[in-house]
């Protein structure tokens, strides 16, 4: 009798602990982190990789991502490049064939949606280009529901039990950010525009229908002139407008733009804070409206 209560206790306390398992999950940056989690909700782990104040493009492998990704069931990357420089050799190093490209351990963003700039020349003389598009969606809301919702079929993969859950879970961020699209579009309508830093926040600003006035760049990923910036404030003098950038990147250009236009400037992050939620996701974007805005 006592060996078969034994028993009994060892199969109730495995298939509980089966139901309670969480998908180890790993994601590039916090804005793919902060999907991980609406989606997931207590069935995942979430562990990211880069601090939403340094820039994705510019890292460098280290053993402790590596080990990250090595207990990873699922990598989740914003993918169309943006990673290239660093993220293959994270998952060539880290023994984890579930979470290579192709497998269902492996989840790319940028692969669900259609994406801008695409078909420029694989050409570094030409900058940091991305010859299959733009690589920001995460700057794009109605994108990254759309991201949020193949996501739940992906997790759903891997963990049949809670398919139903994360595709609810997903609806219900894509219902957040269709509630907020109107009142975005209403705020930013006639916005005279914006001079931005990078081609990182063009996804939202084409979503608004908001002008881009220029780069600071003169090419992307290329720090910029004096000549470049003299020829900016030549082309833009007598227009209104508003300068966004990043907080990693320098200062110094969107400060004498500011200065020459009589513009005012923005450092805004291109990510949310490491353990975002969707709220905190929302309220990011809302601050590049309200910035876009305060120009009219």
């Amino acid at each position: 009798m006592l060996y078969r209560w034994f028993f009994s206790v060892l199969i109730l306390w495995l298939v509980a602990a089966v139901a309670a398992a969480e998908l180890n999950v790993v994601t590039t940056t916090s804005s793919m982190s902060m999907l991980a989690r609406e989606v997931g909700g207590d069935q995942v782990k979430v562990t990211v990789l880069v601090a939403p104040n340094r820039d994705a493009h510019q890292l460098r492998a280290k053993p402790s991502m590596m080990q990250k990704v090595r207990r990873a069931d699922l990598l989740i990357a914003i993918g169309a490049e943006l990673e290239v420089g660093w993220l293959p050799n994270i998952i060539d190093q880290a023994g984890n064939s579930g979470i290579r490209p192709g497998r269902d351990g492996y989840f790319e963003a940028a692969a669900q949606v259609s994406l801008i700039d695409t078909g420029q020349p694989a050409d570094r003389a030409l900058g940091d280009l991305h010859p299959m598009g733009n690589p920001h969606v995460n700057m794009d809301p109605e994108r990254m529901a759309i991201i949020g919702q193949a996501l739940a079929q992906q997790m759903g993969k891997l963990d049949p039990a809670n398919a139903a859950n994360f595709r609810a879970r997903a609806d219900t961020f894509a219902s957040a950010v269709a509630a907020r699209m109107p009142g975005w579009r209403a705020q930013t309508k006639d916005a005279p525009g914006a001079v931005l830093y990078h081609k990182s926040a063009d996804y939202l600003l084409q979503s608004l229908g908001v002008p881009i006035l220029g780069f600071i760049e003169p090419m992307p990923g290329i720090p910029p002139t004096a000549k470049h910036l003299r020829r900016l404030v030549d082309n833009l003098q007598d227009q209104r407008g508003v300068i966004l950038y990043h907080n990693y990147n320098s200062p110094n250009g969107p400060d004498f733009l500011a200065r020459e236009l009589g513009w005012t400037s923005h450092a805004l992050p291109l990510e949310p804070p490491l353990q975002a939620s969707a709220q905190d996701y929302l309220d990011l974007i809302n601050d590049y409206v309200l910035a876009l805005a305060a120009a009219k």
